[in-house]
């Protein structure tokens, strides 16, 4: 069997910290309110429609003329989006640099909208400049954990499936690139992580 040999990560908390509260709680003081907000309104299978390649217009528009009461928040989502991430997860810039320090090939398959991919890219250059490539569904169209985006990646990143070693969150995710043939770990955090890696020859 191939031992992989490069790292194909997820981004949003895995490397990133990702919460649309991070955003919405400097906009809506109320806690019963912001979680309303949240759970009824601007919900995380709203916000799939970007990862899968709708714009922003469209679905805005849509949840706008839904809950025109809220149109105001519902409309800084998208030129805001970068503020639902402030930050990477402890531990995973250090992570990231070792690996690429080691000569470990990174990559990364991320369900995100590609519109807001771009600015946020760009904000994180320090990071994914490291990452020789990165696939983004929004801009496929596909989404994880369907298998045609993984082996999308694969053939893009010139990886066959035993070389490649996938990090991600979601159990569902990780299940649908093992069933593509690639190994994965489910993520949880830096430490245990890094000491995955470890034992299987990429990190001494």
């Amino acid at each position: 069997m191939t031992r992989p040999s490069a790292v194909v990560f997820d981004v949003g908390n895995v490397l990133y910290d990702w919460n649309p509260r991070f955003l919405y709680e400097r906009l809506i003081e109320d806690d019963r309110a912001l979680d309303a907000f949240l759970r009824d309104v601007a919900t995380k299978e709203w916000h799939f429609q970007h990862d899968a390649g709708r714009s922003f217009a469209e679905t805005s528009a849509e949840l706008s003329a839904e809950y025109p009461e809220f149109a105001d928040h519902i409309a800084v989502w998208g030129p805001r989006f970068s503020e639902t991430i402030p930050g990477m997860l402890p531990g995973m810039a250090a992570l990231v640099e070792e690996l690429d320090a080691s000569g470990v090939p990174l990559y990364a398959i991320t369900n995100f909208s590609g519109e807001f991919w771009k600015p946020f890219r760009a904000r994180e250059a320090a990071i994914f400049d490291r990452f020789r490539d990165i696939v983004v569904s929004g801009d496929e169209k596909l989404t994880k954990p369907d298998a045609a985006i993984y082996r999308l990646a694969l053939d893009r990143f010139g990886l066959k499936p035993g070389e490649a070693l996938f990090v991600d969150d979601r159990e569902d995710n990780v299940a649908g690139a093992e069933a593509v043939g690639i190994a994965g770990l489910l993520f949880t955090d830096a430490p245990t992580l890094r000491a995955d890696l470890v034992r299987r020859g990429l990190l001494p």
